[in-house]
């Protein structure tokens, strides 16, 4: 589908890369949230969400996409337009459950006031890795184990819409991500005791299983690289096509710096 496109952004670095390549594309921002992106057509906060509806409309969008991450934004009940008050219940319910759940209501809103919502990698196809080896050496047969059984992990954790990504050390689990994201849980992994350490261990990224990856797309940038180093690890290895990999060429050089291997996985 072809049309106006507007940029939703969040924080990092993603919305400015998309604004940048598609300078005619309307960038909104949210109150709450600090993006840097290069210039901003439209401010809304997410109590109105209604008059963010509207305001698109009017601007002839016919298309959306959501960059960059917002969190889960506090909300003032009080400050609720007719259509937050409307939608509610449906709100309520999806902040009962998981990120996956909320992307669900996010996405069903836009598309149900006739908008599409489409990912940033369908719009920069270059910002994900196709299979192969990105920087380092290929992972020895420790790492190949390891980075298996971050997968098993990670699998059987999707249905309870926990993380995407884990770290794992001769088999052992050193940290799952929660909603304190991958930076915390490396700071975590770099603290843990000598005696749970094996031969160093490897950073699995990857989309939760049946995860829409218009919204939330998992990603690793620079400092990812930089926090598994200072956590001892042998490197990262993430999905082909469904991580976003932030200012890539600076990535790619401070893995080879650090002496990490970065593995694109297809599958």
């Amino acid at each position: 589908m072809t049309g106006s496109l507007a940029i939703l952004a969040g924080r990092g670095a993603m919305p400015s890369a998309l604004a940048e390549a598609y300078p005619q594309a309307t960038c909104v921002t949210f109150e709450g949230v600090e993006t840097p992106v290069p210039r901003v057509d439209a401010h809304h906060r997410f109590e109105a969400f209604g008059a963010l509806l509207a305001d698109l409309k009017a601007r002839g969008v016919a298309r959306l996409v959501l960059a960059g991450g917002v969190g889960r934004p506090p909300l003032d009940p009080g400050r609720f337009d007719p259509f937050m008050q409307a939608l509610a219940p449906r709100l309520l319910s999806a902040l009962q459950g998981g990120d996956d759940a909320l992307v669900r209501l996010v996405i069903s809103v836009f598309e149900e006031a006739g908008f599409a919502v489409v990912g940033a990698h369908e719009l920069l196809p270059e910002l994900t890795a196709t299979p192969g080896l990105l920087a380092g050496s290929a992972p020895d047969e420790a790492a190949q184990a390891d980075i298996a059984r971050a997968r098993a992990i990670l699998a059987a954790l999707s249905p309870l819409d926990v993380g995407q990504a884990a770290v794992v050390d001769t088999g052992i689990a050193l940290g799952i991500e929660t909603q304190q994201g991958t930076d915390a849980m490396l700071r975590f992994v770099a603290g843990a005791s000598d005696t749970l350490r094996g031969t160093g261990g490897v950073l699995v990224k990857r989309p939760k299983l049946g995860q829409d990856l218009r919204v939330d797309m998992p990603a690793i940038g620079p400092e990812t690289v930089r926090g598994a180093a200072r956590a001892g690890l042998k490197g990262i290895a993430i999905a082909a096509g469904q991580v976003v990999l932030i200012e890539r060429q600076a990535l790619i050089s401070a893995a080879e710096e650090a002496g990490l291997f970065l593995l694109a996985e297809a599958g």
